[in-house]
């Protein structure tokens, strides 16, 4: 979802090249209209979508129904706007000028992120009082069903999987964004920020000042 006609062409011209169906829409209301007919693998969205609802709109829409991963595109300069739109659930970003190639990169690495977090990887991990279904992907603090994003979830489950290893900020990049993931390192606190608000103290995630976050 692109507000600019000739960077949603080059867009779509590059994904279908590298063999992606394409589905276009120049605004948010007609955006979920095609998400909730078609069912995409993943999503891109233009903050500065035209109308009513912007990207940053559309992406806390989505998340209220689904955890399809999202892939927000601002312009260099709006921080601000890129560190909300991963607070809304947003997986990923991308900065104006970019690659196209990287793009293409970018989707793919999500998708298998995707792919591969649904494969099977036995009983349920227990973390505080959260419990974590990587089968599932389903976690809940003290009984309670909590919902998270894809990228949420992928990082509360390497924490599972890790309990009491202390990760630095880019070691949790590679192994939850991926290794050719070239975004803010800042990200993470992004995400763990998230999981604190959403799971609170039934998780015992802690920052070790200097080095990066532990979960025990």
């Amino acid at each position: 979802m692109e507000d600019d006609r000739h960077i949603a062409d080059l867009v779509d011209l590059y994904l279908r090249n590298a063999g992606f169906r394409v589905l276009l829409a120049g605004d948010a209301s007609r955006a979920l209209e095609l998400i909730g007919h078609e069912r995409p693998s993943a999503v891109l969205v233009d903050i500065g979508l035209p109308g009513p609802m912007d990207g940053l709109e559309l992406c806390r829409e989505l998340r209220r129904t689904s955890d399809i991963p999202v892939v927000i595109i601002t312009a260099r300069d709006d921080e601000v706007d890129r560190v909300l739109g991963l607070e809304l659930g947003a997986d990923d970003y991308l900065t104006k000028p970019f690659s196209p190639r990287e793009l293409v990169a970018r989707v793919r690495a999500i998708l298998r992120r995707a792919e591969g977090s649904m494969a099977p990887r036995g009983r349920p991990l227990a973390v505080g009082e959260v419990l974590v279904d990587v089968v599932r992907r389903e976690a809940t603090a003290r009984g309670e069903p909590v919902t998270l994003t894809a990228r949420e979830f992928d990082l509360l489950a390497h924490f599972a999987e890790h309990p009491g290893v202390v990760f630095t900020r880019r070691q949790l990049l590679d192994a939850v964004w991926g290794l050719g993931w070239y975004g803010d390192e800042r990200t993470v606190d992004v995400h763990v920020r998230q999981l604190r608000r959403k799971l609170g103290d039934a998780l015992p995630l802690t920052t070790v000042w200097g080095v990066g976050y532990r979960c025990s």
